[in-house]
């Protein structure tokens, strides 16, 4: 079995995708399941994990309703404000939703690196903690230091590293993301999604040897049971398609991990973290019969 823990489906004429531009048309249209199905056969994928791409409740909604029904979309990991004074409120509301899954503010966009330690947002941390629900962190390596500040001050947080927090593949720099990453690993409670990687290589010419480096040091700092697999497709198409993402990983790991560590890696820790039942996963695994 494979789970993708993160993936995204999207639909331009909404117009709460403020990151995206005719200029990149290979992501600026329209993706739905319709587009991933196919993929997912190939690369024997099980089930996904469909994560938001725009900070609004309209795009959560837009997501759960997809999840709802698609079989092979086995739940959601949505945008709230954080900073609402309803934002309890809203988030016991969503928590009602079997198909909401987690959490996942878009800390690489905002203006301020240090966001997450706003008051209003430590706050909702705290609230989220006390719910156990899954919480992302998007972020680049400068926002790695708010982040174990946020996690110090909301502790209990169940959370997760998005992208291994999008270091510079491209120029082959190692610190000081590897200091953070393991500062990261060192939260309690802390996972990390080997995913969004060949998107920080170069584009055109990337090979996993050039991931390997960045793979290593996370399973060094996280281990094998605290990681992840996620394609980030479709963004992953700026630099290569979905078997390639697949293969890619498997390149990195396939030498130190063990057949018990690669079944965790590709699905089991994802079930895990999400809390993905057994009658989720039949239903998506009836899917492809």
């Amino acid at each position: 079995m494979i789970i993708d823990s993160h993936q995204h489906f999207w639909e331009p004429a909404r117009g709460d995708y403020q990151w995206m531009t005719p200029a990149i048309p290979v992501l600026a249209r329209p993706y739905g399941p319709d587009d991933l199905r196919p993929l997912l056969r190939k690369a024997g994928v099980t089930g996904t994990i469909l994560v938001q791409a725009a900070q609004t409740v309209d795009e959560t909604n837009y997501l759960l309703d997809i999840a709802a029904r698609t079989e092979f979309v086995l739940g959601v990991v949505g945008w709230l404000d954080m900073e609402a004074s309803d934002f309890g409120a809203r988030l016991e509301a969503y928590r009602k939703n079997p198909y909401f899954l987690g959490l996942r503010p878009m800390v690489q966009d905002l203006d301020d690196d240090a966001w997450i330690c706003r008051p209003k947002v430590i706050d909702a941390l705290r609230l989220v903690a006390e719910t156990g629900l899954p919480f992302e962190f998007l972020t680049f390596p400068r926002h790695l230091p708010y982040a174990v500040e946020a996690c110090a001050r909301a502790p209990g947080l169940v959370a997760m590293v998005d992208h291994v927090s999008k270091p510079p593949i491209l120029t082959g720099v190692l610190d000081p993301w590897r200091d953070g990453m393991r500062a990261m690993a060192d939260v309690p409670g802390m996972r990390c999604k080997l995913s969004g990687m060949i998107t920080e290589a170069d584009l055109d010419a990337w090979r996993p040897d050039d991931l390997k480096p960045y793979v290593d040091h996370v399973l060094d700092v996280f281990g094998s049971n605290r990681v992840m697999f996620g394609s980030d497709w479709p963004v992953c198409r700026l630099a290569g398609e979905y078997g390639e993402v697949v293969n890619a990983l498997r390149t990195c790991v396939g030498g130190r991990l063990g057949s018990a560590e690669m079944a965790a890696l590709f699905a089991g820790n994802a079930i895990a973290f999400y809390g993905l039942t057994a009658e989720r996963l039949n239903r998506a695994e009836r899917a492809w019969q």
